[in-house]
């Protein structure tokens, strides 16, 4: 019987079979990928542009509530305008002149030394109870909640919560005369226990801010760091030097610039306590009432550029001190 010869392609090895079949797929893939016009999907403009079509929207909020009355402030500071008035004379720099020739207006700043020193206090607070409650410890969570939930309620309701509080024969009086302390005291009617008072309200309402910083950027330490501290017999004390305190310094700096802008920019706590009489008055006080209570807006535009000035030179200034750096602990 004669054989006829097979039509049958050859056999192909399996390494050759698989080799085909990923070129044939990424060769699929390739393809769905290409645009009509032979032109990758990278290539297409609408690609490129996608990233910024998110951006569009928070740009565009930036700039319309942040820039745009950034920009109105400064030119207000160069006019004579009364802040209801559609006429606005350009005056030059005679609003600067008169904030730099009248050195009472600058006197408001020494209350910001009293808030200043409340930061201090309010940051070792908030560090040593961070630092406490990052470990493990039974109602830490609780604790938690307590130290931050000040920092949530309005501070125009803390300001009226405390007015009562430091009332003549109110709340502090009260639990004064517990202890045998008699007599109502004007703790709001002299301008060192006015503005000692009200610094400590600060201390009470931002603590649980810096205490949420502090206690994230100890929690982010790796736990590693503290289980070979603890081999090796380390005191919470060395695990704060050595451990903590070289992992929170950006934080630690953060909350610095921090206290320092609010100190210098302190409004809602003293203005519903006290509006600024017996020398509580700061420089954030005073420019409001240039601009609703004298109807001078370009003076009080001049006063808040002075002020943004004076906080970004502060800010640049620690920079300088103290840049940020790295901190790699493991």
């Amino acid at each position: 019987m004669t054989r006829t010869p097979s039509t049958a392609s050859p056999p192909v090895a399996a390494g050759t079979a698989g080799t085909a079949a990923e070129k044939h797929g990424t060769a699929g893939r390739r393809s769905r990928h290409r645009a009509p016009g032979g032109a990758s999907w990278h290539d297409r403009p609408l690609r490129r542009v996608t990233p910024w079509l998110f951006l569009l929207a928070p740009l565009a909020l930036l700039v319309t509530f942040t820039y745009v009355p950034v920009g109105n402030m400064i030119f207000y500071s160069f006019t004579d305008w009364d802040g209801v008035s559609p006429d606005r004379n350009f005056v030059g720099g005679d609003n600067y002149t008169e904030l730099f020739t009248r050195p009472e207006l600058f006197k408001v700043f020494a209350v910001s030394l009293y808030y200043l020193a409340a930061s201090v206090v309010q940051i070792a607070v908030a560090l040593y109870f961070a630092t406490v409650l990052s470990f493990d410890l039974r109602f830490r969570n609780l604790f938690k909640g307590i130290l931050f939930f000040p920092y949530l309620i309005n501070g125009v309701a803390i300001g009226f919560v405390f007015l009562y509080f430091f009332q003549d024969g109110g709340t502090l009086d009260s639990v004064l005369s517990w202890f045998g302390a008699d007599g109502d005291h004007a703790w709001l009617g002299s301008p060192e226990s006015a503005n000692t008072s009200l610094a400590g309200v600060s201390v009470w309402r931002f603590t649980g801010l810096n205490f949420v910083l502090f206690l994230g950027a100890i929690q982010s330490i790796p736990g590693e760091l503290y289980e070979a501290a603890q081999l090796d017999g380390a005191s919470r004390w060395q695990q704060f030097r050595h451990i903590i305190a070289p992992g929170i310094r950006p934080v630690l700096s953060l909350s610095v610039i921090l206290a320092i802008s609010g100190s210098l920019s302190v409004f809602e706590i003293p203005y519903i306590m006290t509006g600024g009489a017996t020398e509580t008055s700061t420089f954030v006080i005073q420019t409001v009432k240039f601009a609703f209570q004298f109807n001078k807006t370009g003076l009080a535009s001049a006063c808040a550029v002075v002020l943004l000035a004076l906080i970004l030179l502060i800010t640049w200034i620690q920079r300088r001190i103290v840049p940020d750096e790295r901190v790699d602990l493991v």
